[in-house]
């Protein structure tokens, strides 16, 4: 059966990712470095190496980036300007009255993206309910623009106080800063998100206006890229709460960009898990900058509506993944009080690992691994081929000032960036009440094959999924993704038998709204969400309502026990108070042509004789001998037993003693860990 054409592409700290499938199912991977300066060259870099044949009848091109992410991170962005309404000037800086680490008296809120001298107070006032109190001071707007184009502000933010029920003087402002000359991006709060919670929703269009310079600039030189390898089809990139939407589409809320880099990875587990009835997963993806995990249940990744990047909360969509700075080139040393430490510092793409001899000298988890023979012959992804000797010679340094052996050193480099992780997995499940030994782990991305079986044995955990093409996963799960549209109002009213009437004109003009985005109507599903809660709390729960074509016709009664039946799963109680919604959440889906899954390693021969290599064992505590295997000489349904060190383009898998594995049709290697059944 014949599918659209797609290039899947995933720009990582370390590596640029690509995934090209035809129309035949038949799936070309390649790898590249990452370019950090111009990552839009990277992209390009990784198409021409593909070799794409006819291009320009490719149907969609598929992008995560890390680019929205990193400019948070070093606060490289546009210089903003922030608009709100009189006497809430401060309301970025005051947040809210807790404190991110209770216990530590040195801990300190986060610097705000917009210093105080450009948040400017605007004379203005709309009500909850959305009824205007005091019109718009027109040569207030007026006066703050003179201000900002004297520090050279390139973007705004506009967040006056309920904008979410009312809109109108944010529209008005958005007009007369056009009219008096402004030509950066504006960001208005109600078009970022629709819910209330003024804090959340400063700093969250604060990012967007921050990001947006830079992000903006980015799909720009991306697209333009693709229109000089004569590209013709629908460019799309994911979002932080999954999907993707058109790169036109992303300019109006490029905040939403900001986590579709880890987000790929998830919504690829997703698409396995329902397709071969996997059941319930946890990722691992290791790259070469850092480790993402997240849960996926009942075939969906875990999504949160409300996330936060670097101690700033960012309200929208949210697919919950942790990371942490423990990647392949994540840098190990010894701290000012003896002790052997690993990350988060990364050597990156370049220099990168002591190993790739790039003039990189400092230790890393790849020098460590392949000192250990974890690597097998070292021969990685773009005919990169490790240098043994480098590799040990960034060691030593620690070894002697520790005075021990380089491979004691290595040992404890791999042992610590696992208990990292463990600890990062054990946070999204036994921290809630999830034990991750009744699930699999799905390990993914250059060097997330290479840890799984450390990870499960820190966890006592019994499977492990290795996907195809495992190290460029996250590009292969980019083919997957859906086109989704969402919106959020925040909308109160009672659950009562009449709350149908109110909630169903809500959904008609919210999925108004967005069905304008999607030019093609056919096969698009509805989705509706609603945030509700005990009256007289404070913090909600969201649920899946179902419905036809976007109008709800359950019964309050059976909406109510739905709510009952979830809170009292996570509080273990219920109370007697009636419920009230507090917002609610559409979402348009529309799916690309469904994939078949299917092996796309092209067998070379079982006869091959047994190649075999000195490697660490952790299981066993000494060095022994590990079979090498290429992925291609497995055979379907064929049982083998490790150790083994498994080979394949773009990423290499550690498997010690007490497993046995099998390639599936899927082109999955499942692996049993003995020992915890």
């Amino acid at each position: 059966m014949k599918q659209e054409s797609r290039i899947g592409i995933d720009i990582g700290g370390t590596f640029t990712d690509l995934i090209y499938q035809d129309e035949n199912g038949i799936t070309k991977a390649v790898k590249v470095p990452t370019t950090p300066q111009n990552p839009d060259e990277g992209c390009l870099h990784a198409i021409q190496e593909a070799e794409i044949p006819k291009i320009e009848g490719v149907s969609y091109f598929l992008h995560a980036t890390t680019v929205g992410l990193n400019a948070l991170l070093e606060r490289r962005g546009a210089i903003v300007g922030l608009l709100t309404t009189e006497g809430f000037r401060d309301t970025l800086a005051i947040g809210r009255g807790d404190r991110k680490e209770m216990y530590n008296i040195k801990w300190n809120p986060p610097k705000p993206l917009v210093p105080r001298k450009l948040r400017v107070g605007i004379e203005e006032r709309i009500l909850s309910n959305g009824s205007i109190r005091k019109p718009l001071d027109k040569s207030d707007v007026r006066g703050a623009l003179a201000k900002f184009k004297q520090h050279k502000v390139n973007a705004i933010a506009v967040v006056y106080l309920h904008a979410y029920a009312n809109p109108e003087h944010e529209l008005e402002t958005r007009q007369i800063l056009r009219e008096e000359g402004f030509e950066g991006s504006i960001s208005l709060s109600h078009l970022i998100t629709g819910e209330y919670r003024e804090f959340e929703r400063t700093s969250t269009t604060v990012i967007d206006a921050f990001v947006s310079g830079r992000m903006g600039n980015y799909l720009n030189q991306i697209q333009d890229n693709l229109r000089k390898t004569q590209f013709k089809g629908l460019s799309l990139i994911t979002k932080s709460g999954g999907g993707a939407m058109t790169f036109e589409d992303a300019q109006d809320g490029l905040c939403q960009t900001i986590m579709s880099g880890p987000v790929a990875g998830a919504e690829g587990a997703a698409e396995l898990s329902n397709a071969l009835d996997l059941g319930d997963l946890i990722t691992a993806d290791v790259g070469g900058t850092s480790f993402d995990t997240c849960i996926v249940r009942n075939g969906r990744p875990k999504l949160k509506y409300e996330g936060e990047i670097i101690d700033m909360p960012v309200q929208m969509p949210w697919v919950d993944v942790r990371s942490i700075g423990a990647g392949g080139g994540s840098i190990a040393y010894v701290d000012a009080g003896g002790l052997l430490k690993v990350g988060p510092q990364s050597a990156g793409a370049d220099p990168g690992p002591a190993c790739y001899g790039r003039g990189g000298t400092k230790p890393t988890i790849t020098d460590a691994a392949f000192a250990l023979g974890m690597l097998g012959e070292g021969k990685l992804a773009s005919g990169l081929i490790l240098d043994k000797e480098k590799s040990m010679k960034s060691l030593k340094s620690i070894a002697d000032t520790l005075n021990t052996s380089v491979e004691t050193v290595a040992q404890g480099i791999l042992r610590i960036a696992t208990s990292s992780m463990a600890n990062t997995i054990r946070e999204i499940t036994v921290e809630n009440g999830i034990d991750p030994r009744e699930m699999k782990l799905l390990a993914y991305g250059g060097a997330g094959p290479l840890f799984a079986d450390l990870i499960l044995e820190e966890l006592q955990m019994t499977d492990m999924v290795l996907p195809p093409f495992a190290g460029n996963f996250s590009a292969w799960g980019l083919l997957g993704t859906d086109i989704l549209y969402t919106k959020s109002l925040t909308k109160k009213f009672d659950l009562d038998n009449t709350y149908g009437v109110l909630l169903n004109q809500l959904l008609e003009k919210m999925f108004s709204e967005l069905s304008v985005k999607l030019v093609n109507q056919q096969n698009i599903v509805h989705e509706v969400f609603l945030d509700l809660r005990y009256k007289g709390q404070e913090h909600t729960l969201t649920l899946k309502v179902s419905n036809t074509e976007g109008e709800v016709t359950l019964p309050h009664t059976a909406l109510l026990n739905q709510f009952e039946e979830a809170y009292h799963d996570i509080y273990n109680t219920n109370l007697d108070n009636d419920l009230e919604i507090v917002s609610v959440r559409v979402a348009l889906r529309k799916s690309l042509s469904k994939r078949a899954i299917h092996n796309p390693y092209q067998q070379k021969t079982d006869k091959t004789p047994k190649k075999f290599i000195k490697v660490f064992s952790f299981c066993e505590g000494q060095i022994m001998d590990f079979e090498l295997l290429d992925r291609t000489q497995m055979v379907e349904g064929k049982t083998l037993n490790g150790p083994i060190i498994l080979t394949e383009g773009t990423t290499t898998s550690y498997i010690d003693i007490n497993t046995r594995l099998f390639l599936d049709r899927s082109g999955c290697v499942f692996v049993k860990k003995k020992g915890y059944e």
